[in-house]
């Protein structure tokens, strides 16, 4: 045998042995699952329907019912327009000062206004061992109107929410927000915050 064929036969026996050498004792097998990853639904369009409390500062709160109407940018930026109305009654003052503060006890309170809002936390809940909804928990913020006892005032809010999606077409949502705006209803001009908390149903299209 040619001497140089010697030497690489040679050398291929010792890489051969110092891998068969490397090589465990006990081969592991790992089972493999399929996983499905959370997706949001594709959708860009959602309308929906609210209910809740809206708690109007120096009035207490009262029951709110509402619309709202989105688009999702992407599947983290989404904007969001919506009209609300609630009513709002000045019973306490009126046990102190005849009169009270409104003409009639009750007045309507009603709002428009656009947001602009962040899903910042998207995942899933689970339900049980074998049920998974995809979920966001996101910021919201966004300027608007509040039409009160005869007076239209410019508002701003800011809140947080979650969503969770029953299916791609349906999600429930709950909401809590800050509605920044003034008011001169007590003889004094003041900036007031009027905390609202709602829950609803929205549909994807």
């Amino acid at each position: 045998m040619h001497p140089k064929i010697l030497i690489a036969a040679l050398l291929l026996a010792a890489v051969a042995a110092q891998a068969a050498d490397n090589e465990p004792v006990i081969q592991p097998q790992v089972a493999r699952r399929d996983v499905k990853l959370p997706r949001i639904p594709s959708n860009d369009f959602e309308a929906g329907l609210f209910a809740g409390t809206y708690a109007t500062q120096n009035f207490g709160a009262s029951p709110v019912v509402g619309v709202r109407l989105g688009y999702h940018v992407t599947e983290d930026v989404f904007a969001e327009a919506a009209l609300a109305r609630t009513r709002v009654s000045d019973e306490s003052f009126r046990q102190i000062l005849p009169g009270g503060v409104f003409a009639q006890q009750k007045q309507s309170l009603s709002y428009a206004n656009v947001s602009a809002g962040w899903n910042v936390l998207p995942g899933e809940v689970f339900f049980g061992k074998s049920v998974a909804k995809a979920s966001a928990l996101y910021v919201i913020g966004g300027i608007g109107t509040t039409h009160f006892n005869e007076q239209k005032r410019q508002t701003i809010h800011l809140g947080l929410g979650m969503r969770l999606f029953l299916k791609d077409w349906a999600a429930l949502q709950v909401d809590m927000r800050d509605h920044l705006y003034s008011l001169d209803l007590l003889g004094k001009r003041q900036n007031t915050q009027n905390l609202e908390m709602t829950a609803g149903v929205t549909f994807f299209f």
